[in-house]
């Protein structure tokens, strides 16, 4: 498994390796010790969520859960594909306000660990994309937070048309960034 750094410190694209032949492929998706090392701490994950977005142009995002219930995720497309995007809202933080996005496919089996502090969100680039996610703490509903996906502060490229983005009702009315008080020291 090969491993890149982003220019967000903490954030980290996994790169498992495929092993390929007639039948199909096999790979590692996931080693504890092996992620542990690279992002420099002893993750332990204790859900895994499985997203199923219909139409091209979904966005799901972008979402936080704030302290005591703050979530790492280990993201992967299984079927189809997406614009994947964190920013980091850790207050002080050098890089605030600023964002990664990375292209996750069911072809290329690229995961991106987007740790506690950073806004997260995907937008579908397929119809019947599949996005699963593990966690390292559960939802909690007095914890969960979203900011305006679109925002022009974060001038974000999600890879789709605005107009045609299809959002849910809570993503749809999300605070702007210039109104959020981040929960993240």
């Amino acid at each position: 498994m090969n491993f890149k750094k982003l220019p967000l410190s903490e954030v980290v694209l996994f790169e498992p390796t495929k092993f390929s032949d007639d039948r199909g492929f096999f790979m590692e998706t996931f080693k504890a010790h092996l992620f542990n090392e690279i992002v420099g701490s002893e993750t332990i994950f204790i859900q895994e969520n499985h997203s199923f977005s219909a139409q091209r142009g979904t966005v799901r995002g972008l979402h936080y859960q704030s302290p005591p219930h703050g979530q790492g995720k280990l993201v992967r497309c299984t079927r189809g594909s997406i614009i994947d995007v964190a920013v980091d809202v850790r207050q002080g933080s050098s890089t605030y306000g600023q964002h990664v996005r990375v292209e996750l496919n069911a072809y290329n089996a690229h995961q991106l660990w987007v740790p506690a502090g950073y806004l997260h969100g995907f937008a579908t680039l397929e119809p019947d994309t599949e996005v699963l996610y593990k966690v390292t703490d559960y939802y909690s509903p007095e914890c969960d937070g979203n900011v305006l996906w679109n925002d022009p502060e974060l001038n974000i490229d999600w890879g789709i048309t605005e107009s045609k983005a299809v959002l849910s009702a809570k993503d749809a009315v999300a605070p702007t960034f210039d109104s959020f008080q981040s929960p993240f020291k």
